[in-house]
């Protein structure tokens, strides 16, 4: 009798709900990997667009209305924080999980205070991202258990102050990371898709915002920037 209830209650339920994922990301190898990769799960998840800007981005989320927003955060024009804060403008309820190439130490904060629900870094991709779909669609956040412990050790030491890079726009903020990281003006504007003379002026916006002397000093904090905050 159990059994019989159970299978009407079952029929009535329906078939389970796919979970519709758009992905913005500039490159198409990548969106092409993730889809696959999601696609062949049997989580109830499906790739419904894509789109390899924020612009296209805005448009295929008007267009197809998903569950979720995959998004990187290095986009030619618009990056991806400055994408969050449209989709959390305009979609106030749609998830976005951010998927990049940046060290999760120095954007996760960010990428949550702009309205994300989770983090994963594309190195980290293949072994976390469907259990990051999995929390983020049930309404969790979700960071590496690494980020997450640190957060909290931050917090309850009371080392949650403000940073002198919370002055930085979210561009600037990428250009900091990447001359800490060793990358010359050429690279960076190869990396971000902008011209040189735009990197020249972020830096020397970095350079005033942090009331640094010159070129060297922007180097040498990057540098120790991103060292400390990978430690």
């Amino acid at each position: 009798m159990k059994s019989v209830i159970a299978t009407k209650e079952k029929q009535k339920a329906g078939p389970p709900t796919i979970k519709r994922i758009v992905i913005i990301d500039d490159h198409p190898l990548f969106r092409k990997g993730l889809e696959q990769l999601i696609n062949s799960t049997n989580d109830g998840f499906a790739i419904c667009g894509e789109a390899g800007d924020a612009a296209e981005g805005m448009v295929r989320i008007r267009q197809l209305k998903p569950d979720l927003a995959i998004v990187d955060l290095s986009l030619p024009g618009a990056n991806g924080i400055e994408l969050i804060k449209n989709i959390r403008a305009e979609f106030h309820k749609l998830p976005v999980l951010i998927l990049s190439m940046h060290d999760e130490s120095l954007y996760a904060l960010r990428a949550l205070r702009a309205g994300a629900q989770g983090y994963v870094m594309k190195q980290e991709a293949l072994e976390n991202v469907i259990g990051a779909i999995r929390e983020v669609l049930g309404g969790r956040p979700y960071l590496s258990s690494q980020m997450s412990a640190k957060l909290i050790t931050n917090f309850a030491s009371g080392s949650a102050q403000a940073n002198p890079t919370d002055k930085l726009s979210d561009r600037e903020l990428e250009i900091l990371e990447l001359i800490g990281k060793g990358r010359d003006v050429h690279e960076i504007s190869d990396a971000l898709h902008i011209s040189r003379k735009t990197v020249e002026t972020h830096r020397a916006h970095i350079k005033e915002k942090l009331s640094l002397k010159n070129a060297r000093e922007v180097n040498r904090f990057a540098a120790q920037w991103v060292e400390g905050q990978a430690g």
